[in-house]
């Protein structure tokens, strides 16, 4: 997986752009001088979730890309088709497809709810599937434009394995539900010239979101720029890269960068918490 492009001048949909792995993902483009379709609910100061489309947008415009803060739930058919028509309109198209937004609850069968089993599934898995269906007609285009398009999901290698499910059932059901979408889209879309991709942390990241689970030491995680780093690797190879299952710190490996310290919360640290869903 050589790189062969910047991403300057390519337009990036980012779910889950406000905060947290989404934004650093975004941040990382704008260095080259992307466009970035930031596509979240926070439109509003929220205390107990630092940042915000435009909080996002203002971060993006600092670091060298263009910004545009759209507020939508990607749960809504309607509300995401609108957003690709409006990045259609604004940038001319869209090359590159970030799955980034995502609900967790690590609650087992008694303790989840139906209204929670349908907010995981539909923001993580659903969602994903929908702004793939969404972004598609744009992606074809890019491709067609020789722009190198991409699809790439945060969301973890398929492991039918009875402890990644027996203490969070439905969330296991909804993240596989992501990595399902990219196992399908490799296949279906490799016709087309778009590489489908999915990116997981091999550690625990420090977000906003992790942050709320009771019992996470954010010191013994690593930053979200990690992330970003590796997406940054994996957007810029050749699209006819299809179908992998990434793990972030393999990924850097593979392109020389073997001192992972300057992602560590707590430089110095080797005892990171891991992530799930990694064997």
């Amino acid at each position: 997986m050589t790189p062969t492009r910047s991403l300057k001048d390519k337009t990036l949909f980012i779910t889950g752009a406000s905060r947290g792995i989404g934004l650093a993902i975004a941040k990382r483009a704008a260095r080259d001088g992307a466009n970035i379709v930031i596509i979240a609910k926070t439109a509003e100061a929220n205390p107990k979730l630092p940042g915000t489309i435009y909080s996002a947008a203002a971060e993006i415009e600092a670091a060298g890309g263009r910004a545009l803060p759209l507020a939508v739930d990607i749960r809504e058919d309607q509300a995401v088709f609108d957003a690709v028509a409006k990045a259609v309109q604004t940038f001319g198209g869209i090359d590159i497809l970030v799955n980034n937004a995502s609900a967790i609850s690590l609650t087992n069968t008694e303790a989840t709810p139906m209204k929670r089993f349908d907010l995981m599934n539909g923001i993580n898995a659903r969602g994903t599937y929908l702004c793939t269906m969404a972004c598609l007609a744009e992606l074809k285009n890019s491709a067609a434009a020789n722009r190198n398009p991409h699809i790439l999901t945060m969301s973890p290698p398929l492991s039918m394995k009875t402890h990644w499910f027996q203490s969070h059932t439905a969330y296991t059901m909804a993240k596989y539900g992501m990595s399902m979408c990219t196992l399908g889209h490799a296949g279906e879309f490799k016709r087309y010239g778009i590489g489908v991709n999915s990116l997981w942390p091999r550690t625990a990241i420090a977000t906003a979101a992790m942050q709320m689970i009771p019992g996470i030491d954010l010191a013994l995680c690593r930053k979200p720029e990690i992330m970003a780093d590796a997406a940054y690797l994996v957007l810029t190879s050749a699209s006819s890269t299809t179908g992998n299952f990434y793990i972030d710190d393999a990924v850097l490996a593979e392109h020389g960068v073997t001192d992972l310290d300057q992602y560590a919360v707590t430089p110095g640290n080797q005892n990171f918490l891991p992530d799930f869903f990694v064997d």
